[in-house]
């Protein structure tokens, strides 16, 4: 959501900073439906004051036996009431209107993110670790001998159709293993706070975050109107929906690993062979509330979160600033960070830490009371992976991959392994 005084004073601006999403100058009519809006509420302000004085009136006019103007201000009052009912109406339709077109409408790019259309003008910030030299060539995760017993696409298929997997036996107890390591990582050595959050949430929390309205076909929404979660984005920046919350209270992090649902709308014949792309998947979330000083400190921190697990995975990966066309619609700055696939020989993206200013707390009407007293303001919202769980599943297999089928895991997720770091090519974890 946008402020709409702001819109009023820098119509231009505001222009020009959607602009760079590819969309039209959408000012005009914004400030069209504000105009009508405040005329509306004017008018009716207006005839409410000749009702009230017309109210006054009539007791004198009966007093005074003066029928004419007794009947003359009676029927002024019912004309005005008539006059008010249909311009606060009207305003509320305005209002409607209005709410609605701004709802649509994506956030603001900062002024350092870069120009253009799509991920081929996203523009690399790092690269971390080196790529490891097979001997052999490497292979994707689901043809990797290791992988084929306890990854099983068939089944995933019978069950549920297209875009789901069977996990078993060590592939699924190293996918567990992977997001109580992620866990672990933030809580203790990030400080965020482990939250437990429902999967079902209600439509006014998927407007607070930004997937309604523009967005419902991405998700799923059961008979009863509850929407399952595309990311616990949602629940856990939803935590402060509605509140005004103490200043000292801030920064909040927030962790959640939980199942998320997507439908992958329009994105057809895209990522389709094994784990890549699924309807329904595992990722361990952060969210940060804070204060609007602290947003562009706490992206870099959160990033720094991201980053640090897979450096503890040892995981090669590169770090892009995304193109204001290629970001999410509520993101005002976004940082990808993209592991390395030896068996796709390219670089993938497993994390998004995304900065969205105050546009998710003014759709939430989330606030924070200002230390030193003061009109309570809108927080800033932070929400990033810490990582997609699934894909870093990907990323371990295919990184660890033997010549002769078997897979090497990370050191640090053997304590979570029962003390064994290696799937053997027939599926057993030694």
């Amino acid at each position: 959501m946008h402020d709409i005084r702001m819109i009023r004073e820098t119509p231009d601006a505001f222009d020009a900073a959607l602009s760079r999403r590819g969309l039209d100058p959408v000012s005009p009519a914004i400030l069209a439906l504000d105009a009508a809006r405040r005329q509306a509420i004017k008018q009716a302000e207006d005839a409410q004051a000749a009702a009230n004085a017309a109210a006054k009136d009539v007791g004198r006019a009966k007093a005074a036996g003066d029928d004419a103007e007794f009947d003359r201000l009676r029927t002024l009052m019912a004309d005005k009431k008539a006059e008010i009912a249909a311009l606060n109406d009207r305003a509320r339709d305005l209002d409607g209107q209005l709410n609605d077109l701004l709802l649509n409408l994506p956030n603001l790019p900062y002024d350092d993110v870069p120009a253009g259309r799509d991920e081929a003008d996203n523009v690399e910030q790092k690269r971390t670790g080196t790529p490891r030299q097979f001997n052999f060539q490497p292979l994707e995760h689901y043809d990797i001998p290791a992988v084929k017993a306890g990854m099983d696409f068939a089944a995933g298929a019978k069950l549920s159709g297209s875009r789901f997997v069977v996990l078993r036996g060590a592939v699924s107890r190293v996918h567990r293993a992977l997001a109580q390591f992620m866990l672990d990582t933030h809580v203790d050595d990030h400080g965020l706070t482990e939250t437990i959050t429902p999967v079902l949430v209600r439509e006014e929390m998927m407007y607070g975050t930004g997937q309604l309205p523009k967005f419902g076909e991405d998700s799923y929404q059961t008979t009863n109107g509850w929407w399952l979660i595309p990311t616990a984005e949602v629940t856990l920046t939803n935590l402060v929906n509605g509140e005004t919350i103490e200043a000292d209270t801030l920064p909040r992090r927030y962790t959640a690993h939980t199942q998320c649902f997507r439908s992958e709308a329009g994105s057809a014949g895209r990522d389709t062979s094994g784990m890549l792309r699924q309807h329904q998947f595992e990722k361990v979330e952060m969210v940060s509330i804070t204060h609007p000083d602290e947003s562009d400190a706490e992206h870099a921190r959160m990033t720094g979160c991201a980053e640090a697990i897979l450096e503890k995975l040892g995981l090669p990966y590169r770090s892009m600033l995304l193109c204001a066309g290629d970001m999410g619609a509520g993101a005002r700055r976004t940082i990808d960070l993209e592991v390395w696939l030896p068996g796709q020989d390219t670089y993938r993206e497993i994390s998004s830490i995304s900065t969205c200013g105050d546009y998710q707390a003014r759709r939430m009407n989330a606030r924070f009371k200002p230390a030193g007293g003061g009109k309570p303001e809108f927080v800033h919202t932070l929400n990033g992976s810490g990582l997609a769980v699934g894909r870093c599943l990907i990323a371990v297999l295919e990184n660890g991959q033997q010549a002769d089928g078997s897979v090497v895991l990370p050191d640090v997720l053997t304590p979570y392994l029962g003390g064994r770091n290696t799937i053997s090519a027939t599926g057993e974890l030694k």
